[in-house]
């Protein structure tokens, strides 16, 4: 005490409340601290009031909310070789902070880096045909090799969607004339399978007809009340030709 006066003693107070207070961090919900103790990984901490030592612990901050990551455009060449442009959209997350800063010096970039390698890579390996109608099935199949591969570095994909797809000027044309023979062949198939039915229909009439006279002639009346209906100017009436049947066959008989 003698050595030092009494505003010595105070200013390494405050110089000591100044390091302790710089050693305290507030870390929020969605975050975790990642702390190095003289270079070592001591592990991680949060979220709340977390102390660390200055000058002896470095802290890095980790975000554990869900990371949207826009893989730009690929040009892609499929098996059956027709070149398109592709591009999709990852959604990751990191589960282990102490992981993700020791494996990989920057895990969003890495991630970045191979999603789009992955994407090229099955993208390449399917077919046209396939990548237009089993895009389920190829978006699952990139989440699960990306997510393989990066679960060392402490990070857990959980999806990923492939936007949008560009197909040449050439291939759409194919595609679109291709798409109207289609349309005109289903349409051909129905207009046939009508007449077919209405063939087996007016079978099943003629054959009704022939067991019982009386349907023809009930059949010439509702003929003649759906004429009256229309205002025609003129008016054609049926005769069944049992009615004048008996006059052919008198000229006969005179002749």
């Amino acid at each position: 005490m003698g050595f030092f006066p009494f505003g010595a003693w105070t200013a390494v107070g405050v110089l000591i409340l100044f390091i302790l207070l710089a050693g305290i961090k507030v870390v929020p919900e969605f975050q975790r601290l990642v702390i190095f103790r003289l270079g070592r990984l001591s592990g991680y901490s949060g979220p709340g009031i977390v102390f660390v030592i200055p000058m002896i612990d470095r802290a890095l901050r980790v975000d554990l909310r869900v990371v949207t990551l826009d893989v730009p455009v690929q040009e892609v060449i499929t098996r059956d070789n027709v070149p398109i442009k592709v591009n999709a959209v990852v959604y990751f997350r990191v589960l282990d902070p102490s992981r993700s800063m020791v494996e990989v010096e920057d895990y969003i970039l890495a991630t970045s880096q191979l999603s789009q390698t992955t994407l090229r890579s099955v993208i390449g390996r399917a077919e046209l045909d396939e990548v237009l109608s089993a895009r389920d099935k190829i978006n699952i199949e990139l989440q699960q090799i990306i997510d393989d591969r990066t679960d060392p570095w402490g990070i857990k994909v959980s999806a990923v969607e492939v936007k949008e797809l560009e197909l040449p000027e050439g291939m759409k044309r194919a595609m679109a004339r291709q798409a109207e023979a289609e349309r005109e062949r289903r349409a051909k198939i129905i207009a046939a399978e009508g007449e077919l039915q209405a063939a087996e229909k007016l079978t099943q009439a003629a054959e009704t007809m022939e067991r019982s006279p009386m349907t023809l002639q009930l059949r010439y009346l509702q003929t003649l009340r759906e004429i009256s209906v229309d205002k025609n100017s003129t008016t054609i009436f049926p005769i069944p030709i049992d009615l004048i049947r008996p006059f052919f066959r008198r000229e006969e008989h005179m002749s």
